[in-house]
């Protein structure tokens, strides 16, 4: 795959998002860890809540990362920004009119692998890429594809057997970009991306054999537990 960019123009680009956005990517993390509490939680609209957050993100990442900033150094950016944001119309399409995804956490392999991804995404990339850069300017945090990309992922290994299979096409092809450009950069967490997807897809699909089966997996009732 021809990158025609180089790494310090992309760099340059996280830089100078980072620096405009600042201090949205705060705002975007704190949002996340509300996303873990109300995994753990009984919350009525927890569902819905957490849809929306994905599908802000999605929007966001299309809207402010890929059009407003990735295209100076990336024509095939704008391609990248209108998938993103129709991702996240999708996400909130399924959570506001289908009301199909439901996101709560199990006692199962499916649901603990989801919450690793989640955690990854979340807090153990972003402070991986900001040793390796060693500077806050250039820290790919939550916001930003690929970190985001992988708590997505995560999030739909946690949501119920409901969740339809296509809102894994547009992550699972930025997955498969997000790697290719990581042997170019060298920036190593992205490797996590590929895993993440390849696993989602496998999981996914052995869930949806269980529900067919009428396999159930154990689900903790944390309303109950307190």
């Amino acid at each position: 795959m021809n990158i025609p960019f180089t790494t310090s123009q992309f760099f340059g680009i996280i830089e100078n998002y980072n620096e405009a956005v600042f201090p949205t990517q705060i705002l975007l993390v704190l949002l996340g860890f509300g996303c873990l509490f109300l995994l753990h939680s009984s919350f009525r609209l927890r569902d819905r809540l957490t849809g929306t957050y994905l599908g802000f993100l999605w929007i966001w990442m299309g809207a402010a990362y890929h059009l407003a900033f990735f295209t100076r150094i990336n024509p095939a950016a704008y391609l990248f920004g209108a998938l993103f944001i129709i991702q996240g119309l999708l996400f909130l399409y399924e959570t506001w009119i289908r009301k199909s995804p439901q996101f709560r956490m199990e006692c199962s392999a499916t649901a603990y692998t989801g919450y690793f991804f989640l955690w990854f995404g979340l807090v153990i990339y972003p402070v991986l890429t900001y040793f390796i850069e060693s500077t806050r300017h250039t820290t790919i945090v939550m916001g930003l594809p690929c970190p985001t990309t992988i708590l997505t992922f995560g999030l739909l290994l946690i949501a119920g057997k409901t969740l339809p299979k296509y809102l894994l096409i547009i992550p699972f092809l930025w997955a498969l970009v997000g790697t290719t450009a990581a042997f170019k950069f060298g920036v190593i967490p992205d490797y996590m991306l590929i895993l993440a997807a390849v696993i989602t897809v496998i999981l996914r699909f052995i869930k949806k054999r269980q529900k067919e089966a009428g396999v159930g997996e154990q689900t903790i009732d944390y309303k109950s537990s307190t």
